[in-house]
């Protein structure tokens, strides 16, 4: 099984990535799991990954407030790369770019295709341009712009206010999203969901670099 990464999206820890991670991995707000959160809401040893007949399984550890899954609380989940984790106040997506990319290249079946797209003269499927464009850009999400060098204390106020803006107005929008996983729909397409979720995470990183001097952004 390939090294699983988690990134936090929303709460205390936003920005932080936790890479590399070999199963199983613990999240909690104790010392000795293997992604430690800063928030009350999350119980002492909250919920644990692990791998199970090549399957990750997600599993909540009784804790008080629970475990979500793309909206959806659970007990046990078979997780699948881009989706994201709700603990606490503390949000998580879970896969690298690139799982997250193979993730939705998967996810275009020829009967998914068929609904998105159109036959050309040789019978294949085209994609819809829109939704092709949505995946290129999601491919491409790994080459973001960088932060400005040598800013002022009121330019990082500045640019942190507003990419606190754009992050809570992305937000809104991650909250009132669920995945139904029987008929694997969501309310916007899944390539368009998952570009969504990558501006997400890289606005949280982004926001981070601006507070924490010695944060260092991923290449």
């Amino acid at each position: 099984m390939s090294k699983l990464t988690l990134r936090v999206v929303q709460g205390a820890d936003r920005g932080r990535i936790y890479a590399d991670l070999k199963s199983p991995v613990s999240i909690g707000r104790e010392e000795g799991n293997s992604i430690q959160l800063n928030d009350e809401r999350i119980s002492r040893f909250h919920c644990k990954i692990q791998e199970d007949n090549d399957h990750l399984v997600l599993t909540d550890l009784e804790s008080t407030n629970g475990t979500r899954v793309n909206g959806q609380d659970c007990q046990l989940r078979i997780l699948r790369f881009g989706d994201i984790i709700a603990v606490g106040r503390s949000m998580l997506l879970f896969g690298s770019a690139e799982q997250i990319n193979s993730r939705v290249q998967d996810s275009l079946t020829a009967v998914e295709e068929s609904k998105l797209g159109t036959h050309n003269d040789d019978g294949d499927f085209e994609l819809d341009p829109g939704l092709a464009e949505s995946i290129r850009a999601l491919r491409d999400m790994n080459q973001p712009p960088q932060l400005p060098e040598r800013l002022s204390p009121s330019q990082a106020a500045q640019l942190a206010e507003l990419f606190e803006y754009f992050h809570a107005r992305i937000g809104e929008v991650v909250d009132s999203v669920k995945i139904n996983d029987k008929r694997a729909t969501i309310n916007v397409d899944i390539a368009t969901w998952q570009l969504m979720l990558q501006l997400y995470s890289r606005i949280s990183e982004l926001i981070r670099g601006i507070s924490d001097p010695d944060f260092r952004l991923p290449s």
